[in-house]
């Protein structure tokens, strides 16, 4: 009988030494595993989510978890690195956090239902949100004390700072966006955000001309500060997010916790031109300092989806040590 070439070549197998083809076989898991990107690759810089289930706050490219901060909710990292504001879930609490070993250095009670937190630029101030009391509370980083709680208006949610430290906008989920002068530690102005309904979490244009705000349903509005008109309201996914203008202000990307899309936007056209599926709940997003890399913490499945800035794929998910992975900061882009 006649043997197909197809029933040929295995014939010739055993002419292959044991050892070759243990060289073989070698060569090719070694191919295999250089694909696989390292993470000092996918975390460049430090990258720090808060795992609420886990009482912890977890840097990612060291896969080491900071603990004892109760159901932590909300973090943001110093420009330097070296120090975390961390917001409980369940308690009236922020914490202050030293970023490489972990230790709590001050507890601040702030009031019912803590929201965001924020570090200025500059490194001078913090700020921790109590949406169950309208106010924001000061901390000096100097002293670290808490020197002054303001009432900013209806149910407040997160803060974001101007470059030079002057200037916080707060999200007022019962009202726009609220201004406080850093300088006199007052609100001074609250810029309406019509067209969407519960300004949840924001972000500024690197300019700083252009306040982006997530709300609470599945809008996100691009708000001139100068005129104060809203320049456009995008649908996206379901539910509340971060959002994050990434770097240098090539896309602002969103999350959105009913849903399993982390939506990308082009800032000139304001159109999404992206909808990557991470898996469901994907809530804080961030993109690494240098831009080539964008997180989302998705809560339904406990990892990050490290997204590739390039492609607008998901290069890799990476599993959290505990459960419910919330909120991102980023050292160089928080």
């Amino acid at each position: 009988m006649t043997l197909s070439n197809h029933h040929q070549f295995p014939l010739a197998c055993p002419r292959w030494s044991a050892s070759r083809l243990a060289l073989v076989v070698a060569l090719f898991a070694a191919a295999q595993c250089a694909q696989a990107t390292a993470p000092s690759d996918l975390f460049p810089q430090p990258v720090y989510t808060t795992v609420t289930k886990a009482n912890a706050v977890e840097n990612m490219g060291a896969a080491k978890n900071l603990g004892d901060l109760p159901t932590a909710h909300y973090d943001a990292i110093s420009a330097d690195g070296k120090l975390l504001m961390v917001s409980s879930r369940d308690q009236p609490e922020a914490y202050l956090v030293d970023a490489q070993s972990g230790k709590k250095l001050a507890t601040y009670t702030i009031g019912k239902v803590p929201q965001g937190v924020a570090i200025s630029p500059d490194g001078r101030w913090g700020m921790a949100v109590a949406a169950g009391e309208d106010t924001v509370s000061v901390i000096d980083l100097k002293t670290r004390e808490l020197i002054k709680t303001i009432m900013i208006g209806k149910t407040p949610h997160n803060v974001r700072f101007t470059h030079d430290s002057q200037t916080a906008y707060v999200t007022l989920q019962g009202g726009g966006v609220a201004v406080v002068d850093m300088s006199s530690l007052k609100k001074v102005d609250e810029i309406p955000v019509p067209g969407v309904k519960g300004p949840h979490n924001l972000d500024l244009s690197p300019d700083e001309k252009t306040l982006w705000v997530r709300d609470f349903v599945g809008k996100v509005a691009a708000v001139d500060i100068a005129s104060r008109k809203v320049k456009a309201v995008i649908p996206v996914g379901l539910g509340h997010g971060g959002i994050d203008v990434t770097p240098g202000g090539k896309y602002v990307v969103t999350g959105a916790i009913a849903d399993h899309v982390v939506d990308v936007i082009d800032p000139k056209t304001m159109k999404i031109i992206k909808r990557v599926d991470v898996g469901q709940g994907p809530h804080g997003v961030r993109a690494s300092a240098d831009g080539r890399w964008i997180y989302a913490s998705v809560t339904g499945t406990n990892r990050i989806a490290v997204i590739d800035a390039n492609t607008l794929d998901v290069a890799e998910q990476v599993p959290t040590k505990g459960e419910i992975p919330f909120w991102l900061s980023v050292v160089g882009n928080d």
